[in-house]
């Protein structure tokens, strides 16, 4: 591949954009928190998020992309999406970080949570099986996963991609010391990985992973599918791993709304084949499922969509090694 070509991807992949200065903020945020408060570090934080907003472009652009085309993907919908629209974005997303902390300090309980189909999971705990529960990055799964593992129910197992995942969730040690998070760190879904999964499933742990983010390690692996009206790439990886584990999968969103968290489950299926002969099939009209969930409630409540670049911008077969080899 042509070096133009790789730095380009390196540009605008999501894992490049995303990793930049994060642990550090997180640290940062942590010790103002238990300084200050939450209303008093808002007053302090709002003229650094207006700053971030105003200088990262890719960001801003992003925002007001996904933005525009969620309006325009309601009927009827006449609201015009301007520079502010953008900012209220990136308000909400610095907002969400402390309602993450204060799930983990235990100050958003149980009794905060309007749980949606909820039948289904006690059903599931009761038979003592495991299962996968695909999410994404709309809304705030930290919170779900804080109280369910504080509450010491389910053993959840949550697969990451990148480093500062794990150092963030190090850093959520430190704020309460009864946090215990089962991180499984992947850069790709071998079959290796895939066993040990299964294990966990048949002891009844559930596993947890988003389904809104392409491969960090090789480009190309995708299946384009409508979200909020044009094709967008999506990660085959996820709902091969779902059909590997032989086990019930689940969407799950945990969006917030009025002051309140609305922790959604939708059963999908309880278990996926992938038939040789029609797999690609299968896989494409499971990803479409995905796609339109997510551009349902994307539309609801598009002011928790946290993916801050490109979402539709297309995923080439070229490998992040290369990628990530052009940086050094």
């Amino acid at each position: 591949m042509a070096n133009s070509s790789v730095k380009q991807a390196k540009k605008s992949h999501w894992s490049n954009l995303e990793e930049r200065g994060s642990v550090v903020g997180m640290r940062v945020l942590f010790s103002f928190y238990r300084l200050v408060g939450r209303r008093i570090l808002w007053l302090v934080l709002f003229p650094v998020v207006c700053y971030l907003y105003l200088v990262n472009k890719v960001a801003r652009q992003a925002s007001l992309d996904f933005l525009n085309k969620a309006a325009n993907y309601q009927q009827g919908n006449q609201e015009k999406v301007s520079f502010w629209h953008g900012l209220k974005l990136h308000c909400s997303f610095a907002d969400s970080a402390f309602d993450k902390l204060d799930a983990w300090l235990g100050k958003i309980t149980k009794h905060d949570i309007d749980y949606i189909d909820r039948d289904g999971i006690k059903e599931l705990t009761e038979k003592k099986q495991g299962g996968i529960f695909i999410g994404s990055h709309l809304g705030n799964l930290e919170v779900c996963r804080a109280l369910n593992t504080l509450n010491n129910e389910t053993v959840i197992n949550v697969l990451v991609f990148t480093e500062n995942a794990v150092k963030f969730n190090q850093l959520l040690e430190r704020v309460n010391n009864k946090v215990t998070v089962n991180l499984i760190e992947v850069s790709d879904m071998g079959p290796g990985l895939a066993v040990a999964l299964k294990e966990k499933v048949e002891q009844g742990e559930a596993i947890v992973i988003v389904g809104d983010r392409t491969s960090i390690s090789i480009g190309g692996r995708v299946i384009y599918a409508p979200f909020l009206g044009e094709q967008a790439p999506f990660a085959q990886g996820p709902f091969i791993l779902a059909a590997l584990l032989e086990c019930p999968i689940y969407w799950i969103f945990c969006i917030k709304s009025k002051g309140r968290f609305k922790l959604i489950f939708e059963h999908v299926t309880d278990k996926l084949a992938l038939p040789r002969k029609h797999r690609q099939q299968v896989l494409q009209g499971i990803v479409e499922k995905y796609a339109q969930r997510l551009s349902f409630y994307a539309v609801k409540y598009p002011y928790q969509w946290f993916n801050f670049y490109d979402f539709w911008q297309k995923d080439e077969q070229v490998s992040r090694t290369e990628i990530n080899g052009e940086s050094k």
